[in-house]
């Protein structure tokens, strides 16, 4: 049984279409066709309309370690009701977990370098973010447009890479059976060579969000 925070391969396997790496090392699953061409679109309209710098978690030095642009998606936007309402029928997560729906874009020479969505337990913003919800459970991400040259997903413990394609959803469970965080799930935004990369990212938390 999972817990309201958390969903699971078996559950999402359920769904025709969607395949899993097949590693003992990660969760990490993909659906094509996922979301229609045309939600793709709204949602990217809403993303050029309110974007903003991309910021960090216990951020270091490297002023380039983010350097995409992110929206704070509004929950009463239609087109966000639509992709909340695919996420919760795939995942069957209480949506009380889940974080406000967030899109970020990535023009020319934008990329994530790698890292874990997961936030550091000793990390100076740990009390900050995770003192309310907990720490982050599943990542579920769409990729809004096919993108002309780079701007992939490469996971690099496993040696997987994901080209964008419109409307196609990645996922991956980011704690271990026992509970503990997994340093497998670290990946890589890559650089987007060509065009212009959008994407919607879902994050889950071990508790209801509860933020204002």
């Amino acid at each position: 049984m999972n817990g309201p925070g958390e969903s699971s391969s078996e559950l999402l396997m359920s769904r025709a279409g969607v395949q899993r790496l097949p590693s003992d090392k990660i969760e990490l699953l993909q659906l094509r066709n996922f979301a229609n061409p045309g939600l793709c679109r709204r949602l990217i309209e809403l993303i050029e309309k309110d974007r903003r710098p991309s910021t960090l978690a216990d951020a270091g030095d490297d002023r380039y370690f983010r350097t995409s642009e992110t929206c704070d998606l509004e929950p009463q936007e239609p087109a966000v009701r639509e992709m909340e309402a695919l996420l919760a029928a795939l995942n069957g997560i209480d949506p009380a977990h889940g974080e406000p729906l967030q899109g970020q874009r990535y023009d020319v020479g934008q990329e994530f370098k790698p890292h874990c969505d997961y936030f550091n337990r000793n990390g100076l913003d740990w009390d900050r973010y995770c003192s309310v919800a907990g720490q982050r459970t599943w990542t579920f991400m769409v990729y809004l447009n096919d993108v002309d040259a780079g701007g992939a997903t490469r996971f690099k413990a496993v040696k997987k890479t994901f080209q964008p394609e419109t409307g196609k959803l990645l996922c991956w469970n980011n704690m271990r059976l026992d509970g503990t965080e997994n340093p497998n799930t670290i990946h890589h935004g890559m650089k987007v060579r060509s065009g212009v990369k959008y994407v919607i990212t879902k994050w889950y938390r071990e508790l209801p969000w509860g933020w204002k």
